[in-house]
């Protein structure tokens, strides 16, 4: 019995148990075994909880399908063998079950749940050799220079004068850009008045009654 339920919970990795709980495999992420200069695959382990234990409908159909018995009849064999699987455990029997873990109930009378360990899997170390690089240097974009950090540090003085000399030299591009817009603006009013000497004055009329 227990081999077929195996079966099942290593191809679907979780396994519910009528009035008892549920076993999953659980995931083990990768991890850098930087004595060795090896990455460890991830690994797998049982986990077992009580707090979920309802068989869904395709774990029927598949215990169905292998003992070649109809689906009641899976059902029925099924909570048949949990009623006294559970039995055994109330009678502090300790119930090993081979590659996947032991159950047995506790000082407090709930069932505990040992994994027999990993998993075995066909996955194997990567070599994996830490490289520092003391030498390299990170470039930046100042003004229009692409720079090293050693550059600014060793130039000093000279890099930030140089700096405020390029940018005291651009004053002219700004000088430029006011004269257009100025231009720009009295082409407007001579295009509205009319290009007259009088167009630049107040062409208002004031009238004074004596």
């Amino acid at each position: 019995m227990t081999e077929v339920l195996t079966s099942y919970l290593l191809q679907n990795k979780s396994l519910s148990i009528p009035g008892l709980g549920t076993i999953y495999i659980e995931r083990i992420p990768a991890q850098t075994d930087f004595v060795n200069k090896q990455i460890l695959p991830p690994g797998y382990h049982f986990r077992f909880d009580k707090y979920f234990d309802a068989p869904d409908k395709d774990f029927f159909t598949y215990i169905s399908r292998v003992k070649d018995i109809a689906d009641y009849e899976a059902i029925k064999w099924y909570n048949e063998w949990a009623y006294e699987f559970r039995g055994r455990l109330r009678n502090d029997t300790e119930e090993v079950w081979p590659n996947v873990g032991s159950f047995r109930k506790d000082s407090s009378g709930e069932i505990a749940f040992q994994s027999a360990g990993a998993i075995p899997t066909y996955e194997k170390p990567s070599p994996a050799t830490r490289i520092v690089r003391t030498h390299t240097q990170a470039t930046m974009l100042v003004g229009d220079r692409e720079v090293t950090r050693d550059i600014i540090h060793q130039d000093g003085e000279n890099f930030a004068e140089e700096t405020v000399y390029r940018e005291k030299d651009s004053w002219w591009i700004y000088a430029l850009i006011i004269g257009a817009i100025a231009a720009s603006a009295l082409f407007f009013h001579f295009y509205k008045k009319g290009f007259n000497p009088a167009s630049l004055g107040n062409q208002q009329r004031i009238e004074i009654s004596g």
